[in-house]
């Protein structure tokens, strides 16, 4: 097995991470922009780099890495969808919806933005979230064609380390 085989299997996950930190600053700074927030740049950016990176390597995880290596996942289909999924939810909505209450509460606080009377945020919310979403959508894209082929590379290595461990190289190891 080549040793760029292993090293997408280990790292790979944090390269889906890593795209859905940046997603997140991005989704961050549509929002900033569209609600003409200019202040507490870092107290919201931080946490848009950090939490979708965590998230979203911990998901991976957690639904195709774990599964192949305990055995419980022998479809390759199965973790093709799989990995898009995460790479469509924890990479590209995730780090959009975690954005949108942050800045409106950033807007909110130091009165950058009119606020919607209290029946109407839901509207607001979604209209808001329109241009955010029309921008986002190459990345959302992205991140889910990533996660695909991450997936079928995981389920292609962890196949060949499966032959390998429990095929001819197994009779030979008893002799």
């Amino acid at each position: 097995m080549s040793a760029p085989c292993l090293k997408l299997f280990t790292y790979g996950p944090l390269y889906l991470g890593g795209n859905a930190g940046l997603a997140g600053l991005i989704s961050n700074s549509l929002y900033r922009r569209a609600l003409n927030v200019r202040e507490a740049r870092i107290a919201s950016n931080l946490p848009m780099a950090v939490l979708p990176f965590l998230t979203t390597c911990a998901l991976y995880s957690a639904a195709v890495s774990n599964p192949l290596l305990s055995g419980d996942l022998d479809c390759p289909m199965c973790a093709i969808i799989r990995g898009a999924l995460v790479g469509v939810i924890g990479g590209g909505v995730y780090p959009i919806l975690l954005a949108l209450p942050m800045n409106i509460g950033l807007a909110s606080r130091y009165y950058t933005a009119p606020m919607p009377e209290k029946g109407n945020m839901l509207r607001y919310c979604v209209e808001i979230s329109k241009p955010v979403l029309r921008r986002m959508r190459a990345v959302i894209i992205l991140q889910g064609f990533f996660g695909t082929y991450l997936g079928s590379r995981h389920f292609e290595t962890y196949t060949k380390l499966a032959r390998i461990s429990f095929g001819s190289g197994r009779e030979e190891l008893k002799d």
